[in-house]
């Protein structure tokens, strides 16, 4: 039995991932949010639904005691005071394993065009806390993954292409789903990407913005 604990549990990626958990078999899962009784609905002999802040780091600690997988959907302007909670949270509880979503530009790795939108639309508030959080988190001790996607689309679609880092980001945008595919993954697979940053974006999306804009 695989023991997945889930962060912000209640947001749109996560719920895509939590319905994709709970197709495999021998996923066990607790939900960790803030308002519990947003997912008290969810709760089973296979789900587990906790309330509590990432930033209280002894609990975030007493929770991750003995999952096997932490997959963190989380956002604000405090990510990167989140990310040193979830960090030393796990490394104390002995957890090693932490999928961390964050977002494309971090690396000023988009290029051309697309990559100058990206930074008009981000910069200033947005990438500079989600760039500081990521570096936590590869300054920690975990075997992190760590999830760029491009901007995100509510689609019904698992369809996407991935970049390492240290290679220019693909595509303008991807589907929550397809993102959610790729944690579900992640999770299944302990050794793969491990201490690895992935860009995610649909392919054949390349252009100066997103469809929608």
């Amino acid at each position: 039995m695989t023991k997945v604990l889930i962060l912000g549990a209640a947001g749109k990626i996560a719920r895509h991932a939590i319905h994709q958990f709970l197709e495999e078999e021998g996923v066990e899962l607790t939900l960790y949010l803030r308002r519990s009784s947003r997912l008290k609905q969810q709760e089973s002999d296979r789900v587990t639904v906790i309330e509590g802040d990432v930033t209280d780091t002894r609990h975030l600690q007493e929770v991750a005691q003995g999952q096997d997988v932490v997959y963190a959907n989380l956002g604000g302007d405090d990510i990167e005071d989140q990310a040193k909670s979830v960090a030393a949270a796990l490394e104390a509880a002995g957890v090693r394993r932490l999928i961390w979503i964050s977002t494309l530009g971090i690396y000023d790795e988009v290029p051309g065009a697309f990559g100058k939108w990206n930074h008009q639309m981000l910069d200033g508030g947005y990438l500079e806390p989600y760039s500081a959080a990521a570096r936590v988190i590869e300054g920690s001790k975990l075997d992190y993954t760590i999830i760029r996607p491009a901007w995100l689309t509510d689609r019904d679609e698992v369809n996407y292409e991935l970049t390492q880092k240290g290679e220019p980001f693909k595509g303008t945008e991807v589907s929550r789903k397809s993102v959610a595919d790729l944690v579900v993954k992640l999770a299944k697979d302990s050794s793969r990407d491990v201490r690895g940053s992935l860009g995610v974006d649909k392919p054949g999306t390349d252009g100066p913005k997103p469809s929608w804009y």
